[in-house]
């Protein structure tokens, strides 16, 4: 099986925009963007209580503590978050009714949490939609890690915001394209 398509910035704005012509687009928004602006599994983001997001005070954490039942590995982690993601996580919980900050930050139209393979299958429907091809849920993943080391971030780092085990998982991430591999060997 092929590894799924890293988007650029303009393939998630077309994501975006499909999005905002739909139902339930702030939380479906919020939930796409954790993982390309946040690198979270999409099993991880269907997880999240508004608990794991939200302060005492009201204000959006910068930093969300996973338990390891709600990673895939089973290892608790730290996801750090952006102001361009807690700006969204605001967006969408200011149009949440909050009774229980125990409850799943997503949800269905029935109330309940998503579970990840519903979100895994929502996602790759909305890519579909979209008109991208090759995308799946793990396309935000793969697109957070490629654009960080893109920009120079060192790969131990990358595998600490992935929660990887080992670095040849992070490895296996990145996507080197051909314009990138042209301008490596003209540094010779």
């Amino acid at each position: 099986m092929s590894q799924a398509k890293t988007l650029n910035t303009t393939e998630l704005r077309r994501v975006l925009d499909h999005i905002a012509t739909r139902k339930h687009s702030a939380r479906n928004r919020c939930a796409l963007l954790l993982t390309h602006y946040a690198g979270m599994r999409v099993g991880e983001v269907a997880a999240l209580r508004i608990c794991d997001v939200l302060n005492d005070s009201g204000t959006i954490k910068d930093e969300i503590r996973l338990k390891p039942e709600q990673t895939k590995g089973k290892y608790a982690r730290t996801v750090y978050i952006n102001a361009r993601m807690q700006k969204e996580i605001v967006q969408y919980i200011k149009l949440i009714r909050i009774t229980d900050t125990n409850k799943p930050l997503f949800y269905t139209q029935k109330r309940a949490g998503f579970s990840a393979n519903t979100l895994t299958q929502y996602f790759h429907f909305l890519y579909r939609r979209a008109g991208l091809e090759g995308c799946s849920s793990h396309s935000g993943r793969r697109s957070f890690l490629t654009s960080l080391a893109n920009k120079g971030t060192a790969i131990h780092i990358l595998k600490s915001l992935a929660g990887h085990r080992n670095i040849s998982t992070t490895a296996g991430y990145l996507y080197s394209s051909p314009d990138q591999m042209k301008a490596a060997v003209e540094l010779v």
